[in-house]
């Protein structure tokens, strides 16, 4: 599928979640390029190191730095975009897979799938908090200097 196809399914996808989590109306749509582009980050990345793990780390750096800078930008808390920005990431492919497994007693598939989408989640979280991370500490230096 081409990226462009991509961009606009995953636009389309964190606009919908955005407007189901409630954010201002204002928002939405800066939330669903937030969510794009970190989207376009994992498949291009995924694709060419060749793993899902490392595509989804640098996709949630993508969106929680977007998320940051729109944030400042528009006076809005963070998480206004990137709540709604890493859902095409979440794994729930994954965990349907992974318990499609266990109750199908293929302990080594179930083992398998759960890891990788343990991985992919921890690579969420470790991205959202290092973008967050910088973005503090650049915030701190500049009010120091």
């Amino acid at each position: 599928m081409s990226i462009l196809k991509q961009f606009l399914f995953s636009f389309l996808s964190t606009i919908g979640f955005a407007m189901l989590f409630g954010i201002p109306k204002n928002s939405i749509c800066k939330s669903g390029i937030a969510g794009a582009l970190g989207w376009v980050t994992f498949y291009i990345i995924s694709i060419n190191f060749n793993s899902y793990i490392s595509g989804t780390f640098f996709a949630a750096i993508v969106v929680g730095i977007l998320g940051e800078l729109l944030a400042r930008h528009y006076k809005k808390p963070a998480t206004v975009y990137i709540i709604p920005g890493i859902v095409p990431l979440v794994p729930g492919a994954g965990m349907y897979y992974t318990m499609l497994a266990l109750v199908r007693k293929d302990f080594y598939v179930a083992i398998s799938k759960g890891t990788e989408t343990f991985f992919i989640a921890a690579a969420i979280s470790l991205g959202i908090i290092i973008s967050t991370s910088l973005s503090r500490s650049i915030k701190r230096v500049k009010y120091k200097g």
